[in-house]
């Protein structure tokens, strides 16, 4: 990256990883055309919506911008990061009171998001983890982390499957076969949910393997699979 204050080189490393195929060096391409150089805080936030869909439409000779494949909930996002915004997200939930013994039979659920309560991360991108307790009734969110620091690391799979290393099960748009395995050799079973969709609904939807847990879920909850099957007899199921 080119030499830029650290607040605006952090508004543009946050918008690129939000950005499917868009790196560092491609945005600045792009953010050069649109706004000249140098880049300062007056011109990231006269970027707006419109010229930013219009200059990623570009690279692949679209001028409209209506083809590239990039949602527009996520150019919106990056412009809002570009805008210093990134902070400001006022559609997070709320993290609930919650301390280990709680909730009885639960597992620990991350999900991989960009805004808000939606499953709309990749593993290697998202900004952050919603970390939910689920148990078959019930769901609290017990914790939101941000993958920020994950920039600065050596390896920075490992370093996000260790963020979120308490949980059992994670939720992610999409994770690739090197980081998937680093996920599960911390004993994180990765699920990909491709469309974008609610956590609690994806979480109200899961909530249906307890009934008849699988054996590596049987595994995550602490219990054999002779336990598991005795577990769903005694229940009626």
């Amino acid at each position: 990256m080119e030499a830029l204050p650290r607040e605006l080189a952090l508004r543009i490393a946050l918008a690129s990883r939000i950005l499917p195929g868009i790196d560092i060096p491609r945005l600045l391409e792009i953010l050069h055309e649109l706004v000249d150089s140098p880049l300062n805080d007056e011109k990231l936030k006269s970027v707006t919506v419109t010229n930013l869909k219009t200059g990623l439409g570009s690279l692949d000779g679209e001028e409209d911008g209506e083809d590239i494949g990039i949602g527009l909930a996520n150019i919106k996002l990056a412009v809002r990061y570009l805008w210093g915004d990134e902070a400001e997200d006022e559609d997070l939930p709320e993290i609930q009171t919650y301390k280990d013994g709680d909730m009885a039979d639960s597992i620990r659920v991350a999900i991989g998001s960009n805004s808000g309560a939606l499953i709309n991360g990749h593993f290697g991108s998202c900004i952050r983890f919603l970390v939910y307790q689920l148990s078959e009734h019930a769901y609290k969110l017990v914790d939101i982390r941000s993958t920020l620091d994950a920039d600065s690391s050596d390896d920075r799979n490992l370093f996000r499957a260790n963020l979120i290393k308490d949980c059992h099960v994670m939720f992610v748009q999409s994770i690739g076969g090197p980081a998937a395995a680093k996920v599960i050799r911390a004993d994180i079973y990765p699920i990909k949910i491709p469309d974008v969709t609610e956590a609690v609904e994806q979480l109200k939807e899961f909530q249906k393997v307890f009934s008849a847990p699988p054996p590596w879920f049987a595994k995550a909850m602490g219990r054999s699979a002779e336990e598991s099957v005795r577990f769903t007899h005694d229940d009626g199921c």
